[in-house]
Formats: structure tokens, sequence, C-alpha cells
């Protein structure tokens, strides 16, 4: 009888490591279980040889996924969301097709182009032919399959039903990349319209108003303040740009510094992100923002509840969901809070009233959490949160858009109504002293 190399988590959530005696796999998960652990990881002590994945489906598997002598394996950039949910969606189907996964793994990097997820599955299939599972083969690669990832395919593996795991994992791929779709796309009306609009300005500011102080300075008009401050803007935009005897004190053009300013300022917004202290504060002005903190607010309880609910109805323990959870929120404040549920649950408390405390979610979020752990439904109760939130990040999005056009419209309207009153205001005073 083959002896199994084992990890499991017990009833506290700590790592177990041991090895047991079965006919196969499934009857070890089971014997594992009865022992009152959950096991994460069953191995054969022994490697075996040629095709892991068994039968026809390894031997064709060998000739076409390895990586062949003589072979470089070039990886261009990392793998995007949507090439990863392409091929959990397009796994899901040949899984549940009945193909062997050495198989499936062969197809499905023959098909993708020169990168990083090619050259990780070329060394996902020869560590799966060498006896390896296919979570932890696929945890060498964190770039390409998160620990969020792994974990689920580790649950898929235990329990016998990769097939749907692998569906569930697509279908939260695609759910979130659909949420962060709409949200860039709300936006790109906005910046784009924004910055037309400075570029505008700009070219009147560098090119249309140097040719009114001209005339102004020709006539010898005496120029009210606002028209003042125009032209000292226009000085400070153009700087050695314009004439010598209109320049201005800047030693260098001042839109230099306007064209500089958003990337340098995005750079330094990043670094201070990379601090612990940083991250913190920069989340915290984001939920408290007066107009995207809505926003990013119900974004952040719909990413999170998704995660953890599609965790928990995959089967990985509820500890261990919440860390992996904690760490892929993408939100230092609601991270924290998971900490407090976290030991919470650990110690044997509830679910629903650390995050109560933590006042982080909405009330009725609470209490829904409170009411699924009651019940024993707490996976489809994250996950109908999760769909809540989801619709109404959609009508925060198009809120905000519909906010964002007379916002802009009015500070345009602004911003040119200055500059057309800032011109011919001397105008109208020459004209009426020559009467």
């Amino acid at each position: 009888m083959p002896t199994y190399t084992f990890e499991a988590l017990n009833d506290a959530g700590k790592p177990q490591k041991g090895t047991i005696n079965a006919a196969n796999p499934e009857e070890a998960a089971a014997r594992i279980k009865s022992q009152g652990f959950f096991p994460t990881s069953i191995r054969e002590q022994k490697a075996k040889k040629g095709g892991g994945g068994g039968g026809k489906g390894g031997k064709a598997g060998a000739g076409g996924g390895g990586k062949k002598k003589g072979e470089i394996s070039i990886s261009i950039g990392g793998v995007s969301n949507k090439q990863l949910t392409t091929f959990t969606r397009q796994m899901s189907t040949l899984q549940d097709a009945g193909l062997p996964i050495l198989r499936s793994l062969a197809i499905l990097e023959q098909q993708q182009k020169p990168g990083a997820l090619k050259k990780a599955l070329v060394e996902i299939h020869e560590d799966v032919s060498s006896g390896a599972a296919l979570s932890d083969a696929m945890a060498k690669h964190p770039k390409a399959f998160d620990k969020l990832y792994v974990k689920m395919i580790a649950a898929g593996e235990v329990g016998g039903v990769l097939d749907l795991i692998l569906s569930r994992l697509a279908d939260f791929l695609e759910k979130a990349a659909k949420l962060k779709r709409k949200i860039i796309s709300a936006m790109i009306y906005p910046a784009a319209v924004i910055s037309v609009a400075a570029i505008i300005v700009i070219g009147i500011m560098l090119l249309i108003v140097p040719k009114f102080i001209e005339i102004f300075d020709d006539f010898g008009t005496e120029m009210p303040a606002l028209t003042l401050f125009l032209i000292e803007m226009s000085k400070w935009l153009a700087g050695p740009l314009l004439p010598d005897d209109l320049q201005g004190d800047m030693p260098f053009p001042g839109v230099i510094l306007l064209v500089f300013a958003p990337p340098l300022i995005y750079l330094f917004f990043k670094l201070i992100r990379k601090t612990s202290g940083g991250k913190k504060t920069t989340d915290w002005v984001m939920i408290k923002a007066p107009i995207i903190g809505p926003l990013v607010k119900k974004a952040t309880i719909a990413k999170f509840t998704r995660t953890l609910g599609t965790l928990v109805n995959a089967g990985v323990p509820i500890l261990d969901a919440i860390t992996i959870t904690s760490e892929t929120t993408g939100n230092a404040i609601y991270a924290n809070a998971l900490i407090g549920v976290h030991n919470s649950v650990r110690q044997g408390d509830s679910f629903a009233e650390p995050l109560r405390k933590a006042k982080v979610c909405d009330p009725i979020v609470v209490n829904m959490i409170d009411v699924g752990e009651e019940t024993g439904d707490l996976d489809k109760m994250l996950l109908k949160i999760a769909d809540n939130y989801d619709e109404e990040v959609d009508t925060a999005v198009a809120g905000l858009v519909s906010l964002l056009e007379p916002i802009m419209v009015v500070i345009l309207g602004g911003i040119v109504g200055f500059i057309v009153v800032a011109l011919f205001l001397p105008l109208v005073k020459l004209m009426s002293s020559m009467m």
C-alpha cells in the first residue's frame, strides 16, 4: 500500500505534517479528515515517473508540454488578468471533459504566445510530470498564480472537484476584471476632456496672451489687476519662450512643471504606499474622500466579500481563507479589520462582532454576515453581499460620471471666461478713453 505525506490544518488552524498509508489519494484524504484535520496537500512519497497524468493523456502531455532540449524560454512582461482568466476558463473546460492534468497543461501551453504565462506553464508541466501536485507547482510562480489561486487549486485537488474550483475561479476573475473595466472606462471620458481642455488653455496662454500683451504695451494702456494676473500667469508658463522684453523671472518654462507634475505626484504616491504607515494613511484618505470615498469603500467591500466567499465555498478552512483575503484585499484599513476577525474566530468567537467594532462596513453587511454565521451559509451570504455591492459600484460610477460632466463644464467655462474678461477689460478701457 502506498505511503503518502500530507500537510493539513487542525481545528485551530495550525499546520500539521505527517504520513499515512492508503490505496489512493482519495482514501488518504478521507483518513486524514477522520483524524480531525483538513488536508491542504497530499503527495505519494515515491515520485511518479513519466506522465503523472496517467495513461494515454500523460504520454501525450509529456510529448507536447515539456521544454525541449536546446529550447530557450523567453518571458516578456507579466501575466495579465485577461490571460489568467482565459487560461482558467479553458483549464476548467478541459478538466470537465475528463482530460488528465498533464494533457490539459500541454494543450494550453502550446497555444500560449511567448511570455510569462507560457514559461510558467512549461515549468509547471515538468513539475507535475515529476509527481508534484498542481497547486505546489503553481505556487512556484507567484507572479502568475497568487496565493488565493494556489489555495483554491489545492482545495480542488484534495476534494476531487478541480474542474468546479477552476470554474469558480474563472467566474471570480471575470467579475473582478469586469468591475475594474467599468471603473476605468467611466474615467476615460472625463480624463480625455480635461486633458484636451488643459492643452487648449495652455496654448492660449502661450500663443494668444503674449500677442495681447504686446498690443497693450504699444498703446500704453493701464491694465486692471485681473489682466495683470493673467499676464503674470502667461509669463510663468512661457518663461524664456517669450521675447526678451516679456520674459518673467522663471529660468525655465512653467509648462514643464505642469507636464511632469502628474507623473511625479503619482511616483511619490507609489513610494509612500511602499511603507506601512503611508499605505494606511493613503487608504484612509481614499475611503474618507468626499466624492470617490464611497466608491472606493463599496469596491473594497465587494472585493473582500467575493474573495472570502469564494474561498470558503471552495472548502478552504475559514482561518486560512480570512488570512488570504486580508493579504489580497488591497486596502490596509480592511486588511487590519480582517486580521481582527481572524483573531476572534481563532479564539472561538464570532466573525461579525470584530467587523462591527472596526466600523469599516455598513451595518447591513455586518448583519448579513451575522445571519450567514447563524444559518451555516456564510459563503453564500458573502457572495450575495459581493453581488449587491457590485451593482452599487456600477450605480456609483454612473452617478460619478454624471456629476463630473457639469463640474467640468463649470470649471472650463470659468477658466475661459476669466481669460476672455481679463483680455478685454483693457480693450474696453482703451476704447472708452478714445471716445
